[in-house]
């Protein structure tokens, strides 16, 4: 005899997979859709895209300073360029790609993705940005200006 309710939760089960997938997916395909854009726009040709407002009013380079450079770099396969024009971004990407990956793993397993930085996390992440933005505006930090 053909058990008709443990054929629906095979079903399920795996139609939830793939359901679970949808939104890893998609943000990869946004995230893909973002840097092939910056990989054509260049954003070393003015006009593009526009300016830093800190950067522009006020000489100081943000953390995000040079960022699209940096991708553009990624782009196409010029790490040392990309890190030269933020390192931090750059240091981004890589946390993307593996909390990227670690997210497809646990959904495939049918776990979910936890994330929850403790104040510790939270408030290291801060003072990297922070001393980050200093350094690269202080005279001795001119290696970290875009």
């Amino acid at each position: 005899m053909h058990d008709v309710n443990a054929e629906s939760q095979r079903v399920t089960r795996t139609g939830t997979v793939w359901g679970r997938l949808a939104v890893p997916a998609g943000l990869l395909a946004a995230v893909a859709g973002a840097f092939a854009y910056v990989g054509t726009v260049d954003p070393n040709e003015p006009g593009h895209y526009p300016a830093c407002p800190l950067l522009q009013y006020t000489g100081i380079y943000c953390p995000g300073c040079g960022g699209l450079r940096s991708a553009h770099a990624v782009v196409h396969g010029d790490f040392a360029a990309a890190l030269q024009d933020n390192a931090l971004a750059v240091a981004g990407y890589v946390l993307f790609a593996v909390v990227w990956t670690v997210w497809v793993v646990r959904t495939l397993r049918g776990r979910p993705l936890r994330i929850e930085p403790g104040p510790v996390q939270l408030w290291s992440g801060v003072t990297l940005l922070l001393v980050f933005t200093v350094v690269r505006n202080l005279p001795f930090g001119g290696w970290l200006h875009p």
